[in-house]
């Protein structure tokens, strides 16, 4: 049956046409503010509207998600900028090849140091430059005490965005300090505990450490890489060709989500369904912080959003790639064709035609590639 032309103005809910629903798809993903455009199609009717069964499936920790989506207990998953990479080369000895249909969105995550750690710092200005932090981690390695860091995942945004920025402070982040890996929901408690002394994770972990009384929101991900991608819609391997309508009908929903979250007046009732559904335990202006664009109350230069990242760019993610070789994390023979595959813009556009959806404009460059020494 063709696609309905609809009004691009209609309710989002009435914005992609019905179809006959196959079987339910499965679709996970972790406790994170970014995972709004899935929840927000499920409580508007997104998923409905479009004759689409989906059950969401919350996750614990982004290794549980790569590996269901690998194996096949996931039809399609929120998965971390770099991910689809790592799962194309085998890394980790899991291998698939996924499809990005869409991005969730951009920015939207927080290095949080620990307070004893920002008062060594001392008095800075937000973003925290690279070299105020790296003299302070010389410090504590001359004196035995190296700064232990945490990142969601080896395979993530946070990770080499994060490397990035030590990096152009002059330090190596694989001999001046500590990385170590923490699902996002276990960050703050890590760090009061001691056992990290800062994390990079998405929000609204580093919202409720602060809040805590716990940690200090250093920078965000967009000070680094204004607008950069971050979160993917991607489908399992096979799934888009053995069942493009349902591939399809799922990114027009999931577009039609971002396009709800990105106005202003909604953003209340955003909140409220993510605090419902992922963060009973939290306040709410720990979760509205992302949605408001700020960090401790201090405005940010690229808060998080989510309409303009939602076509899959392979030129973004060509810059994950380049972090990757660059530090050592893909094996030398992975062609950059293989590594990128997985982005493919024909579902986004097919589902965009259906919703009247626009290209969104192109997105900031992202950082200049830094010289292998860095100090």
């Amino acid at each position: 049956m063709p696609s309905e032309t609809v009004d691009p103005e209609s309710p989002p809910a009435r914005a992609v046409s019905r179809r006959p629903a196959l079987r339910t798809l499965r679709l996970g993903f972790l406790q994170l503010t970014d995972a709004a455009p899935l929840l927000v199609a499920e409580e508007l009717g997104l998923f409905d509207g479009v004759g689409l069964r989906v059950s969401l499936s919350a996750e614990t920790a982004w290794a549980a998600v790569r590996d269901k989506l690998a194996f096949g207990a996931l039809d399609a998953a929120q998965l971390l900028g770099p991910m689809p990479i790592a799962l194309a080369a085998g890394l980790d000895g899991v291998k698939a090849q996924v499809t990005v249909g869409a991005g969730l969105g951009a920015n939207g995550n927080t290095l949080t140091l620990s307070r004893p750690l920002a008062e060594e710092i001392g008095r800075f200005p937000r973003p925290l430059p690279a070299a105020s932090f790296a003299a302070a981690a010389r410090r504590r390695a001359d004196a035995g005490r190296p700064v232990t860091l945490a990142v969601v995942f080896p395979y993530s945004s946070h990770n080499y965005l994060l490397r990035w920025w030590l990096a152009s402070g002059g330090l190596d982040p694989d001999r001046d300090l500590r990385l170590v890996t923490v699902p996002p929901p276990l960050c703050a408690r890590r760090l009061a505990d001691g056992a990290i002394d800062g994390f990079c994770a998405g929000e609204p972990w580093g919202s409720h450490a602060a809040s805590l009384g716990i940690g200090t929101i250093a920078l965000s991900s967009g000070d680094i890489w204004p607008n950069h991608p971050e979160k993917v819609l991607a489908f399992a391997a096979g799934y888009a060709l053995q069942d493009p309508e349902s591939a399809t009908a799922c990114t027009a929903a999931v577009i039609a989500a971002t396009r709800w979250l990105d106005a202003p007046e909604n953003t209340r009732e955003a909140v409220a369904i993510l605090r419902r559904r992922l963060f009973p335990a939290l306040d709410a202006a720990e979760v509205a912080a992302a949605f408001d664009g700020t960090a401790e109350g201090i405005p940010q230069a690229a808060p998080m959003r989510f309409r303009t990242a939602t076509l899959p760019r392979r030129d973004q993610a060509a810059w994950w790639l380049r972090q990757m070789r660059r530090w050592g994390h893909l094996p030398a023979g992975i062609a950059d064709s293989t590594a990128l595959a997985p982005w493919r813009q024909d579902i986004w556009r097919a589902a965009a035609a259906r919703l009247r959806e626009v290209e969104p404009p192109a997105p900031s460059p992202p950082p200049a590639d830094l010289p292998e020494t860095t100090r």
